[in-house]
């Protein structure tokens, strides 16, 4: 296996947007020519059916992301980039990982959480037209990672959780089976914005305040006038914190350039005047691509060929891959006779404190026991330094920290104490 994998998709849901270019195929094409790392590049079109039940719009999208990857200069030869659904173990291997995650795991996935309360708040049942694939999104998205053993996942921060879940799923299979999966890291680039969309929300076909990829040249500029800004006169100074049109020109604009506008916001510039700065820069970066993108278009059989291509590299990948995984968890050739040695040798994970940060800004950990199970949940610190200190007070301490943290610590009611103890005993042994 190459010393780094990276792999990343787009779910085939709508037409591609400046917001996917800027934190997806931009980053991504440029990561694809680094000759140190394994590419995968696909498209989510088993994601896309969470969400929605329109064939054609599914199959449309499929097709105008893959030409806008490839506009973008993606090279199908160097990396390998597919189709979700012409992979088979895909879906296979998510059985295998929905078998060792928790279903608590998933009941604090966002998505479902939020779709939760929403109805709460509605006073309809909890899960009212929550259907099973938006719970099991995030087994999905950890089959895409583990099935090519991706080190690194590039995410919003939105999407961290996610790959925590993925190295969840990790930890737990090759604790019951043996060291099969690589735990994925997500890879957050700090210059990579999220892009605002006409209304000042994120940019998100949810939201319908998209800026297509490749909108003719008219459209792009009367879409871009059309986002929102404040009342500022001209020759009055502007803000340039919170305003959508500066955020999205700073994504496509060179330091100087991101400089110079924001002088122009001091001096008072006019929207209308900052509006043209900002469509002409963004379609200097994009017309070069757009004749490409319209020319593959046209030409749907030229794209099923590259994917299938694409499959085929990564179903060499996959199908062996899978069927060590089938031979591992016991689907086998009744002819041959498995040693127990692997067993034996299999369960060496240990309980483990996992740090991260939610959206509420605040810090959580949570303690797993070896079996990938959540024992304790942290109620949220202002920092990560205090977060930290409470970890080492369990880790030193053990049990004994307990009642000092009582106030902090949520223990799951699923598990029993006892289960709590012995995975604290042996941190404290392991310190």
């Amino acid at each position: 296996m190459s010393s780094k994998r990276f792999l990343t998709g787009i779910t085939t849901s709508g037409t591609p947007h400046l917001g996917n270019y800027v934190g997806s195929i931009r980053p991504s094409v440029r990561h694809s020519l680094d000759p140190d790392v394994e590419s995968f590049y696909f498209l989510a079109d088993y994601h896309a059916l969470i969400k929605i039940d329109e064939p054609a719009r599914i199959q449309r999208s499929t097709l105008e992301i893959a030409a806008s990857w490839l506009a973008a200069g993606l090279d199908p030869e160097r990396v390998i980039f597919y189709r979700q659904s012409d992979v088979p173990e895909i879906p296979e291997l998510t059985w295998l990982l929905t078998c060792v995650i928790g279903k608590g795991v998933l009941n604090r996935a966002h998505a479902y959480k939020a779709a939760v309360d929403k109805n709460t708040s509605a006073g309809e049942d909890p899960d009212a037209d929550v259907s099973a694939g938006l719970f099991m999104y995030p087994v999905l998205m950890g089959a895409d990672i583990l099935m090519f053993n991706a080190h690194k996942v590039p995410v919003g921060r939105d999407q961290i959780q996610h790959i925590e879940m993925a190295r969840d799923m990790a930890h737990s299979f090759n604790y019951r089976y043996g060291e099969h999966f690589v735990p994925p890291e997500a890879e957050i680039e700090e210059d990579v914005a999220t892009l605002p969309g006409l209304d000042g929300r994120k940019m998100s076909k949810s939201y319908d305040n998209t800026i297509p990829l490749f909108a003719p040249r008219e459209q792009l500029k009367k879409l871009i006038a059309s986002i929102v800004t404040d009342s500022s006169a001209p020759g009055e100074a502007k803000n340039v914190e919170g305003s959508a049109l500066f955020q999205i020109y700073q994504a496509f604009a060179t330091t100087e350039e991101t400089a110079a506008l924001r002088q122009a916001y001091t001096d008072g510039i006019a929207w209308g005047d900052a509006k043209q700065v900002v469509f002409e820069r963004i379609d200097r970066e994009i017309a070069p691509m757009r004749e490409a993108y319209l020319a593959l278009l046209n030409d749907p059989a030229k794209i099923e060929a590259i994917l299938l291509a694409g499959a085929a590299k990564a179903r060499q990948i996959a199908t062996p891959f899978m069927g060590r995984l089938r031979h591992a968890v016991g689907l086998r050739d009744l002819r041959v006779q498995a040693s127990s040695k692997a067993a034996k040798t299999a369960k060496v994970a240990k309980p483990v404190f996992k740090q991260y940060r939610e959206r509420d800004g605040k810090f959580y950990f949570k303690l797993m026991d070896a079996d990938g199970r959540l024992l304790l949940q942290s109620t949220g610190f202002d920092s990560p330094r205090e977060a930290g200190q409470s970890i080492g007070l369990l880790q030193t301490q053990g049990v004994a920290a307990l009642a000092g943290l009582a106030d902090k610590l949520q223990p799951n009611a699923e598990v029993d104490a006892k289960d709590i103890n012995t995975a604290l005993q042996l941190m404290t042994d392991a310190e």
